[in-house]
C-alpha cells in the first residue's frame, strides 16, 4: 500500500512538472509570436509620411560694384519670380526601435529628423547689366541660395511641419493599438504610453 501512494505521488508530480514544462513552452512560444508580430507591423508601417505645400516668393537680386573707387558704379539686377513644391516627409526606414520580450515591452528609441525638400522653378524678369558687371554662374548661384533659404523660413512659419507631425503621430498611435491588444507596453526612450492622448503629448523632435 505505501509503494503504491509513492507511486502515485510520484505520477503526480511528473504530471505537474510535465504540464507545468508545456505551459512555459507556450508562453514562450506566444511570446515569440507576439515579438514577430509587432517586428512585422513596423516594417510594413516603415514608409514616408509626406506633406506637400506650395509657396511662392518674389526676389529682388542687386549688386554694385565701385570702379576706380566711387568715380564709376557698376550695376545689375533682376526680378526673380519663384514658385515652388515642398514636401515635408519622415522616413519611418529609419525609426530606431527595441523589443523587450522579456518585460513585454516595445521601445520607440529614436524617431528619424523630418526631410524638407524645395523644388524651386524661376522665372527671370527685368534683368540688366552694366558692361562692367555682367551677369555670371556665381550670381545665379547667390540668387538660389537667398531664395532656398527663404523658403525654409517660411516652411518653418507654416503649418507644414506641426501636418507632417500629426501624420507621424497617426502611424505610431498604430503601434500603441497592437501592443495593448497584445498585452504590451509601447514606450518612448524612457517614457511609457499608457493611451492615445500621451502618445499625442509627447514632444518628438521639436
Amino acid at each position: 500500500m505505501k509503494r503504491i501512494l509513492v507511486g502515485i505521488i510520484i505520477i503526480l508530480v511528473a504530471l505537474l512538472v510535465f504540464k507545468t514544462c508545456a505551459d512555459k513552452k507556450e508562453e514562450n512560444s506566444i511570446l515569440q509570436e507576439n515579438s514577430m508580430l509587432i517586428q512585422q507591423q513596423i516594417q510594413n508601417v516603415t514608409k514616408l509620411i509626406v506633406t506637400e505645400g506650395h509657396f511662392a516668393e518674389v526676389y529682388n537680386y542687386k549688386d554694385s560694384q565701385q570702379l576706380f573707387g566711387p568715380l564709376i558704379t557698376a550695376e545689375k539686377k533682376a526680378l526673380v519670380v519663384v514658385n515652388a513644391d515642398v514636401t515635408v516627409a519622415y522616413d519611418l526606414s529609419k525609426i530606431d526601435f527595441e523589443v523587450d520580450e522579456e518585460n513585454r515591452i516595445l521601445i520607440l528609441k529614436k524617431i528619424p529628423e523630418p526631410e524638407i525638400k524645395v523644388y524651386p522653378d524661376y522665372e527671370y524678369y527685368d534683368v540688366t547689366a552694366d558692361f562692367l558687371n555682367q551677369f555670371d554662374a556665381s550670381d545665379y548661384n547667390k540668387i538660389k541660395k537667398n531664395v532656398k533659404a527663404s523658403l525654409l523660413k517660411k516652411v518653418e512659419n507654416s503649418s507644414l511641419k506641426t501636418n507632417a507631425k500629426n501624420r507621424l503621430l497617426s502611424e505610431l498611435s498604430k503601434f500603441y493599438v497592437l501592443t495593448n491588444s497584445l498585452g504590451w507596453t509601447l514606450q518612448y526612450n524612457e517614457t511609457p504610453i499608457k493611451n492615445i492622448e500621451e502618445l499625442n503629448e509627447i514632444k518628438i523632435l521639436d
